[in-house]
C-alpha cells in the first residue's frame, strides 16, 4: 500500500496510507488532509484540491493536461509546473513515498 506525504503550508506533515486507485484527493479526505477542500467532489470542477507535486514525482503522477491547466487558473495560489488537482492525480504502487505540498489557500 503506498505512503503519501502532505506537506501543509506551515510545514506540518501527514503521512497516510492510500489504497491504489484511488485519487489523491480521495486520499487526502478519507484522512482528513487540511488544505484540501475538494468543493466539487472531484468532477474537475474547481481548484480546491491543488497541490504541488515534489521533484521527481512528477515523472510519475505525470503533468496536468490542458483542461486541467484551465481549472488551475482559478487557483488563488502561484501555478507552478508542479501543479496539480489532486482529483486528477490516481494513485498506482510506483507512487510509494509520494511527496505533495499543499498551498497556503484554497480559496
Amino acid at each position: 500500500m503506498p505512503r503519501i506525504t502532505f506537506i501543509a503550508a506551515d510545514g506540518a506533515e501527514t503521512v497516510v496510507d492510500a489504497g491504489t486507485g484511488d485519487s489523491l484527493m480521495q486520499v487526502a479526505r478519507a484522512h482528513n488532509v487540511d488544505g484540501i477542500l475538494a468543493e466539487c467532489g472531484g468532477e474537475m470542477m474547481c481548484s480546491t484540491c491543488h497541490v504541488y507535486v515534489e521533484g521527481d514525482w512528477l515523472d510519475r503522477t505525470g503533468a496536468a493536461d490542458e483542461d486541467e491547466r484551465d481549472m488551475l487558473d482559478f487557483s488563488p495560489c502561484e501555478i507552478t509546473d508542479a501543479s496539480r488537482l489532486s482529483c486528477q492525480v490516481k494513485i498506482t504502487e510506483d507512487m510509494d513515498g509520494l511527496v505533495v505540498r499543499l498551498p497556503e489557500r484554497q480559496v
